[in-house]
C-alpha cells in the first residue's frame, strides 16, 4: 500500500458465529482459529459504530489487543486507537474483565483464558480532521474512515485491531447494514443473512490474516458503481457524491482509457484479476475530509478529490491519482523489503528505498501517459520540469535511503513529499542511464520485471543489498548513480541527463497554472488580518495580469465563496483545477477599492525555466529520446 497525495496548493502544507460457541480449547493462542469480528453499522449512535471481536479460547493469562499505530504507506503516525471508545473485554459469564490501557493503540486484558469477546465504539476520522492527515498526527483522509446516514468508508484498520501472536490468523468479518445500501470489497463474500424483518443484511467476509484485512478496504452506503473488464482485469469503480454532482458512469471511459494504456505499456507483467476503486468526493464543509490523494492497496485504491472539480478536472486528476496507484502492482506488490513484507503496524521499520517504491511509481505513472500518447511530448515535459521546481524546496542535499530509512523523525518526515518529485527523477535517469548503456533496448520498466520475476509478491529483498543487485542487473553507471546520489547526498545536475536525449533546460515561454508558477505559489496569507493576496509573481501570470490583478490585492471571494484562512486549502485546490474557458467571479481589494474579475479563463503563460530542445542535437540524441518516451 502506498500513498499518493495530491498537491493542490501550498495550503495544503505540502502543497496534500456466536459468542463463546465452537471455541477450539485445545489451541495454545487460537492457533488457526479465525478471529470472528463484527462491524453493525444498524446500531451507529453519534457517529460511532460497534464492533465485537471474537478471537477463541486463550491458554495465557494476559492478552494484548491493539489497533495500527502506522499502516503500510501512510510513512506517518495514525494512531487508529485514539478514535476507539468504551473499551470492554468480557468473559464467558457476560462480566467485565480488567482492561488496562497501555498507550494510545494498546490495552492489555488480564484473565484472558476466561475471554469471550472485546466490545468497543469506534468514532470515524473525517468529521474531526483538522488538516486531513497532511503534516499532523492524523490518518490522512482515504485511509481515514467515514461514519454517516449515506455512506460509509470501512478502512478496517480503523476498525479492525489485532492481537500480537495471531495476526497470521484467518478473520472472519461481519458487516450488518441497511438492506438497501450499495456495498463493494474485494474481500472473499462467504455468506449473505438477511434479518427477520428484511431491514437489514448481515454479510460475511474471510481474511487469511490480518494483512489481508488492513488490504481491502470497503465502501457501503448510496453508491454510484460501474463493473467493466480492461483485458483480465476486471475493474469496480464506486462513487459516491454527496450532491449527485459526479457518477462512476461519467468517470467510467477515463478509467477504461488510462487502465488499458497502463496495462499497454505494462505488457506482461503480472497484474491482478479485480481492481477496485473507491472515490468519496468531498462536499467541503467543516466536516469534510481535507486531505486529498489517495491511498494504494495491493489490488485497490481509496481516493478523495473535491466534489466541486469539474468533469475534466476530475478525469485529469483521477488519471494522475488512481495510474500512481495502480502502477503500485509493480512495486511493492512484487518488488519489497523485509520491512514491507513484515510489517510492524505499532512500531515499524522502513525501507530505504522509498525512490523506488513511490518515486519509480510516479515516474511510471507520469511517463505511460506519453508513451501511450495520452499526452504530447511538451505536455510531459512540463510535468518533469515541475518536478524539477518543486523538488528544489526540500533538501537536496539529503541522502535518500537515510531519509527513508528514518521518514518518521525529524528532520526526514518533512521530505517526504519529495519522494514524488526527485524520487521520480531519481526513476527517470536511471531510466535514461540503461536507455544509453543497452542502446534503447532496456530501461527502468525491464529492471522491474527482472526484478518482479526474481521476488515477486511472496517474497522480501535484503534492503541493505538492492543497490549492489541492481548495480549487478544492469551496468556500472547505474550503480554510481545510485551511490552518488541517491545513497549518497549529491545533487543531480539533470542537465546531464538532458543532455544525451538531446535537450536541456532554458528559458521559455511555458504553460503556467492559475494559482502556482514555477514550482510557488501566486499568492500569500497574513495571518494576523486572516487575508490571502496576490504576491508579486502575480504580474508574471498572463491571466492574472490582462485581468488586471496586482500584488497585494486581497482576494475576497472566488465565485462567490468568501476566501479565508480556514478555508484557503479547499477553495484554491479548486482554483488549482481550472481549465481554460471556465466562468469566473472573483472579487479583489484593492487598498479599500473592490476590484471585480468576471471573465473565461484562458491558459496562463510565463516565463520561467522549459525543458527545450538542444540546438545542434544529434541523430544519435534523437534516437535515444525516441527509445527513452516511446519504449
Amino acid at each position: 500500500m502506498n500513498i499518493r497525495v495530491f498537491v493542490a496548493s501550498t495550503f495544503l502544507s505540502v502543497a496534500l458465529f456466536g459468542c463463546g460457541a465452537g471455541k477450539n480449547k485445545a489451541n495454545d493462542l487460537a492457533i488457526n482459529v479465525p478471529i470472528a469480528s463484527h462491524i453493525d453499522l444498524s446500531k451507529v449512535t453519534d457517529d460511532k459504530a460497534p464492533v465485537t471481536i471474537n478471537p477463541g479460547r486463550f491458554t495465557t493469562e494476559t492478552v494484548t489487543y491493539r489497533l495500527p499505530r502506522v499502516i503500510q504507506g501512510t510513512y506517518s503516525v495514525s494512531d487508529f486507537g485514539k478514535y476507539v471508545d468504551d473499551f470492554k473485554a468480557i468473559d464467558y459469564d457476560g462480566n467485565e474483565l480488567k482492561v488496562t490501557k497501555v498507550d494510545t493503540n494498546t490495552w492489555t486484558i488480564e484473565n484472558a483464558k476466561a475471554l469471550d469477546k472485546i466490545t468497543y465504539y469506534v468514532n470515524d476520522t473525517y468529521d474531526i480532521e483538522t488538516k486531513g492527515g497532511i503534516g499532523g498526527e492524523e490518518p490522512f483522509s482515504p485511509s481515514g474512515t467515514n461514519i454517516e446516514p449515506e455512506n460509509y468508508v470501512l478502512n478496517l484498520h480503523g476498525f479492525i485491531g489485532y492481537f500480537d501472536t495471531l495476526k497470521n490468523n484467518q478473520y472472519k468479518l461481519d458487516v450488518t447494514a441497511p438492506a438497501d445500501f450499495v456495498r463493494t470489497s474485494a474481500l472473499q463474500n462467504v455468506a449473505s443473512k438477511t434479518s427477520d424483518d428484511n431491514k437489514f443484511v448481515t454479510t460475511s467476509y474471510a481474511a487469511p490474516r490480518y494483512f489481508d484485512v488492513t488490504d481491502n478496504p470497503m465502501m457501503y452506503g448510496n453508491l454510484d458503481v460501474e463493473e467493466f473488464q480492461v483485458g483480465d482485469i476486471k475493474i469496480v469503480l464506486s462513487v459516491y457524491s454527496p450532491n449527485k454532482i459526479h457518477s462512476a458512469a461519467s468517470l467510467k471511459e477515463t478509467i477504461f482509457k488510462m487502465m488499458q494504456a497502463q496495462k499497454a505499456y505494462l505488457g506482461d507483467v503480472n497484474t491482478t484479476p479485480r481492481y477496485d476503486i473507491y472515490l468519496y468526493l468531498s462536499e467541503g464543509k467543516e466536516d469534510s475530509p481535507k486531505g486529498f490523494g489517495a491511498l494504494e492497496h495491493h489490488t485497490s485504491t481509496v481516493v478523495v478529490l473535491p466534489e466541486t472539480m469539474d468533469e475534466e478536472a476530475l478525469a485529469e486528476s483521477m488519471i494522475d491519482v488512481v495510474s500512481h496507484e495502480f502502477f503500485h502492482i509493480v512495486t511493492p506488490l512484487s518488488v519489497h523489503s523485509e520491512d514491507v513484507h513484515y510489517f510492524d503496524y505499532d512500531t515499524p521499520t522502513f525501507s530505504k528505498h522509498l525512490w523506488m517504491y513511490e518515486g519509480v511509481t510516479e515516474y511510471f505513472a507520469t511517463l505511460f501517459q506519453v508513451d501511450q500518447g495520452l499526452v504530447t511530448e511538451d505536455e510531459f515535459f512540463a510535468k518533469i520540469m515541475e518536478k524539477i521546481q518543486m523538488s528544489r524546496r526540500y533538501n537536496d542535499a539529503m541522502s535518500f535511503t537515510i531519509m527513508s530509512e528514518n521518514i518518521l523523525k525529524d528532520p526526514y518526515k518533512n521530505e517526504y513529499i519529495n519522494v514524488y518529485q526527485k524520487g521520480a527523477l531519481i526513476g527517470m535517469c536511471i531510466d535514461i542511464l540503461m536507455r544509453e548503456e543497452s542502446n534503447g533496448n532496456r530501461g527502468i520498466l525491464s529492471l522491474m520485471k527482472e526484478l518482479s520475476n526474481k521476488y515477486g509478491k511472496n517474497k522480501p529483498f535484503e534492503d541493505d543489498k538492492l543497490i549492489a543487485e541492481i548495480t549487478a542487473m544492469t551496468y556500472p553507471s547505474v550503480g554510481e548513480f545510485l551511490n552518488t546520489h541517491v545513497v549518497g547526498d549529491l545533487p543531480i545536475n539533470y542537465n546531464d541527463f538532458f543532455e544525451k536525449v538531446g535537450l536541456e533546460i532554458g528559458d521559455a515561454k511555458i504553460e503556467t497554472n492559475y494559482i502556482m508558477m514555477n514550482g510557488a505559489p501566486i499568492v500569500s496569507g497574513d495571518g494576523q488580518k486572516g487575508t490571502i493576496f496576490f504576491t508579486d509573481a502575480v504580474l508574471e501570470n498572463s491571466f492574472w495580469a490582462e485581468n488586471g490583478a496586482r500584488p497585494n490585492d486581497v482576494i475576497k471571494t472566488i465565485n462567490g465563496t468568501n476566501l479565508t484562512m480556514m478555508n484557503a486549502n479547499q477553495v484554491l485546490q479548486e482554483v488549482f483545477m481550472w481549465k481554460p474557458g471556465k466562468e469566473i467571479d472573483v472579487k479583489l481589494d484593492r487598498n479599500g477599492e473592490e476590484v471585480i474579475i468576471k471573465t473565461t479563463t484562458t491558459q496562463p503563460y510565463t516565463m520561467g525555466k522549459g525543458l527545450i530542445e538542444k540546438e545542434g542535437a544529434t541523430d544519435e540524441q534523437m534516437a535515444l529520446r525516441k527509445a527513452w518516451l516511446k519504449g
